[in-house]
């Protein structure tokens, strides 16, 4: 069986689980989400404890077993805690700022590139060079930062771009001059 699957998944007393037709609601402090089950996967309910098993041993079964497990699990993170992505501007004149429909970047093009607001998704600019995105949405939150992080990706000479937070860009060494024998 999946290492992850078979694990119960404990629910906090603030959130409460619906079981709708291939579908799990969950409502907490943040908001509402709903995780699929897929076809093969079973939810029981005893108080307030999860357990997801499966059918029968089909690869295909076997595969969603822990996804399954896993998306309910990030469901019950995002209701009661939320998620959070943190992005960072390196570069000469690299700058954000917030404008009326979203957030403003200057990243050495010859005009502004304007990232529109997403629902279901906050976005914090701090200072000129660093944002924030929040949301209940994991899924949500790493797409709307993978999306700005594609405007401009780090290059891997000067290392100057759109990163996160905690990301390590490794440099490549570039030309050198050859030395010539005398």
């Amino acid at each position: 069986m999946s290492r992850i699957g078979r694990k119960p998944l404990y629910l906090p007393e603030t959130v409460k689980v619906e079981k709708l037709d291939g579908l799990l609601r969950f409502t907490g402090p943040k908001g509402t989400l709903e995780s699929v089950v897929p076809k093969g996967i079973e939810v029981e309910q005893k108080d307030n404890i999860l357990n997801f098993t499966r059918e029968n041993d089909i690869p295909a079964t076997r595969a969603l077993h822990g996804l399954a497990r896993r998306l309910a699990e990030n469901c019950v993170k995002g209701v009661t805690e939320g998620f959070e992505k943190h992005l960072q501007l390196l570069g000469t004149g690299y700058r954000v700022a917030n404008s009326g429909e979203g957030i403003s970047l200057s990243l050495g093009f010859s005009h502004p590139v304007i990232f529109k607001k997403v629902p279901g998704v906050n976005i914090v600019v701090e200072g000129q060079d660093k944002i924030h995105i929040t949301g209940i949405d994991k899924q949500l939150v790493g797409q709307v930062a993978a999306n700005i992080r594609e405007l401009k990706k780090p290059e891997p000479y000067k290392g100057k771009g759109i990163r996160y937070a905690d990301e390590v860009v490794i440099k490549k060494q570039g030309k050198t001059a050859t030395k010539t024998a005398a």
